[in-house]
């Protein structure tokens, strides 16, 4: 019989999609003043993976993913979700969001992303919010799964998620020793 034992810490982040560039460094501060030090920031992206955001954001959306630097443990998702639909409601102009920020974590193995909608492949974690698996990491590189959104099939992403994954891989190798 297995034994239950408390999970391995892992490594927040926040994808934030915009046609506002201008509102990133207010962001940064407001996840920053809940998050901790952002420790890794993908470089501002071009978004055009789906046209879904447009009606609502605009267009020339732009993705920049940030890592934050305090490992913490993975039932805190669901925290900080909620915490981030917060934000955009309050960065909201006349009822539409300006931002879009999707929070997730990482370990050694997946990168893990937090969603309020149910379907097949995710997981009830609590208080409305589900999780699900997007990528894995297998023969040293992330493989995605059928359900993959497709800008995190990207190499992009996968760059920024390798850099991430090392970051971790440091941070939990220090706190072992």
């Amino acid at each position: 019989m297995g034994r239950a034992k408390e999970p391995q810490l892992v490594k927040t982040f926040v994808g934030m999609l915009t046609a506002r560039l201008s509102l990133l460094p207010q962001v940064n501060s407001l996840l920053q003043e809940r998050l901790g030090p952002i420790d890794i920031e993908s470089d501002t992206l071009d978004f055009s993976y789906t046209r879904y955001y447009e009606e609502e954001m605009g267009t020339g959306l732009k993705r920049r993913f940030l890592g934050f630097h305090h490992l913490a443990p993975p039932d805190r998702l669901v925290e900080v979700k909620l915490f981030t639909n917060e934000l955009e409601q309050i960065l909201a102009e006349e009822g539409k969001r300006l931002v879009n920020l999707d929070p997730g974590y990482l370990t050694a193995a997946k990168v893990v992303l937090a969603s309020t909608k149910d379907y097949a492949h995710r997981l009830y974690l609590g208080s409305g919010i589900y999780g699900e698996v997007a990528l894995v990491y297998q023969g040293r590189r992330f493989q995605v799964l059928p359900w993959t959104y497709p800008d995190y099939r990207s190499e992009v992403y996968h760059r920024f998620f390798k850099q991430l994954r090392t970051a971790y891989l440091t941070q939990i190798a220090i706190k072992g020793t």
